[in-house]
């Protein structure tokens, strides 16, 4: 008998590619789904329990999934002890890797039950900055589930930055200038910034006819989620020129700082769709509209997906309509001329 092995390029021979990627497939076959799924609702919600409930099955049905998963992988993903679980080292790497393919999955799945039993359903998660969220999104979301009543929403209002796979985001409404390369931004609308201050204010104090007039003002600030006072905003000559005022005030919420300007505290830059309403009533008045920033714009933000759920897409769709169909620009007919 020949003994010798085969040449590389003989029949009995195996390349390298078909046969790695056959032990790949198999393995991969043999690996649990279900320890998979249960892995990731751990790793998500933090413990055994929240991950049961999450699932629809008992803390101990998961463990044994995560149990058999690890036996399988040869590796140990969690550390357990009475009063937390955390993912070792092996299993922030399988997370970071399979996480985003559940989801696909669980994605297909959802559109193809959307398919098959009729109009959207399920649940969505959607984000807002808080001001914008309190204003724009969530009147319009009784609407929307009067159009779409198998869709449940939590709306979920944050001014800081929006992590989809950590919190579970849906969708996301952000404002201002978008850089994120991660995610779909979509603008509804311009996010039109202009100084404003009320009548009484006006009347003792005056408007500013230049930027650099601001520093005699009262000014009234706002404190951004990540802790930094937020910076005025101009455009002199097609370039951006900033102001940070000595506030007299300064508030976390933009709320509240309309608020102080409508009780004639002082003057703030802030957003059109907040102060639109008061131009027409003349409780505001606006000024310096020829340094207006024109770069930034109200966005509905999501994952980049090949397939969006029903649910996420009529959302989308729904929210886009109706947010551009609201009178929420500065026209310039509130906006008093400069000379």
């Amino acid at each position: 008998m020949d003994n010798r092995p085969s040449p590389p390029d003989s029949p009995a021979s195996c390349a390298p590619s078909p046969c790695s990627a056959a032990d790949s497939l198999a393995h991969s076959f043999a690996t649990s789904y279900a320890g998979v799924v249960a892995f990731i609702a751990v790793a998500s919600e933090g413990n055994f329990a929240k991950a049961g409930d999450r699932l629809g099955i008992g803390r101990s049905a998961v463990s044994r999934s995560v149990q058999k998963l690890e036996d399988q992988l040869g590796t140990r993903l969690f550390v357990r002890t009475t009063r937390s679980t955390s993912l070792t080292r092996e299993g922030e790497r399988f997370y970071e890797k399979c996480h985003a393919g559940v989801e696909r999955i669980v994605q297909a799945l959802d559109d193809m039950r959307e398919l098959r039993q009729g109009p959207p359903s399920g649940r969505l998660r959607v984000c807002s900055t808080v001001g914008f969220g309190r204003k724009v999104v969530a009147p319009l979301l009784s609407g929307f589930q009067a159009a779409y009543p198998g869709i449940s929403v939590e709306l979920v209002l944050d001014d800081g930055v929006t992590d989809f796979t950590t919190d579970r985001i849906d969708v996301s409404f952000r404002n201002g200038r978008m850089e994120d390369s991660q995610v779909i931004a979509k603008q509804l609308i311009p996010m039109q910034m202009h100084v404003c201050a009320a009548p009484a204010y006006v009347a003792m104090h005056g408007l500013p006819q230049d930027i650099d007039e601001l520093a005699g003002h009262r000014c009234v600030d706002f404190r951004l989620a990540s802790g930094r006072v937020y910076e005025w905003e101009f455009k002199v000559g097609g370039q951006m020129r900033k102001f940070a005022p000595r506030a007299m005030l300064t508030f976390n919420d933009a709320d509240l700082v309309l608020q102080a300007v409508l009780g004639g505290q002082g003057i703030a830059q802030m957003a059109g769709y907040q102060i639109s309403d008061h131009l027409r009533a003349g409780s505001l008045v606006a000024c310096l509209p020829q340094y207006a920033p024109d770069d930034r714009g109200h966005y509905i933000c999501y994952l980049s997906r090949d397939h969006l759920p029903g649910r996420m897409r009529v959302f989308i769709d729904y929210m886009t309509t109706h947010i551009r169909a609201l009178d929420l620009q500065t026209l310039d007919s509130f906006l008093p001329k400069q000379g």
